[in-house]
């Protein structure tokens, strides 16, 4: 048999087309995931900043809920908390000195009398000066 090589001329060869859905879908997925560490980030920091513990809001609490029957007791949980507040402006501190004037004869004693009404007064004002 006879090799007959007849060229056809109205058949193209085969052209490469280059599909560029590949990389479409990479680019779609990367996105994706850029979008999720963000969405991510922004829940851990707003449930990181929700926890966070705030000291002035705690001494304030605590400062609210004293219990002047025991008086020495009082006077020394009042001299701890209200340091925490003394540094907001100088009305405040001059309150707080004038405040430790007042609960000095509280303090250094063994056997103290009961908290007067004229200092429960004063710590109240305090209290009431202070902006958490």
């Amino acid at each position: 048999m006879k090799n007959i090589d007849i060229p056809i001329h109205d058949i193209k060869p085969l052209i490469e087309i280059e599909d560029y859905s590949f990389y479409y879908f990479i680019a779609l997925c990367l996105i994706g995931i850029l979008i999720l560490i963000g969405v991510l980030y922004l829940i851990y920091h707003f449930y990181k900043h929700k926890r966070k513990f705030n000291i002035r809001k705690e001494h304030f609490k605590l400062l609210n809920n004293i219990d002047f029957k025991n008086a020495k007791k009082a006077a020394y949980n009042v001299t701890y908390l209200g340091y925490t507040f003394k540094d907001d402006s100088q009305r405040h501190e001059r309150a707080y000195e004038d405040l430790l004037h007042r609960l000095e004869q509280y303090k250094y004693k063994r056997i103290v009398d009961k908290m007067d009404s004229e200092t429960i007064h004063f710590i109240d004002l305090y209290r009431g000066m202070i902006d958490v």
